[in-house]
């Protein structure tokens, strides 16, 4: 992931981050530099793997339930 960095620095939390349009949102949050909280309410494994994609990619990924 090539970090772009208009969000470098910042902290952004994504509700429904496990799966669809959240995770594509979670995933470019992190692409421009942001460390990303991905929340769930049911899907940990999805988050989990978003999560892994952001971190593998260079990125800074968290996950949180609620």
């Amino acid at each position: 992931m090539k970090t772009l960095g208009k969000l470098n620095g910042k902290v952004a939390i994504i509700t429904g981050a496990s799966k669809g349009i959240g995770a594509s949102i979670a995933r470019e949050y992190a692409a421009e530099g942001a460390s990303v909280v991905i929340n769930y309410a049911s899907d940990k494994k999805g988050a989990e793997h978003v999560k892994h994609d952001i971190i593998i990619s260079g990125g800074k990924g968290h996950r949180s339930s609620g």
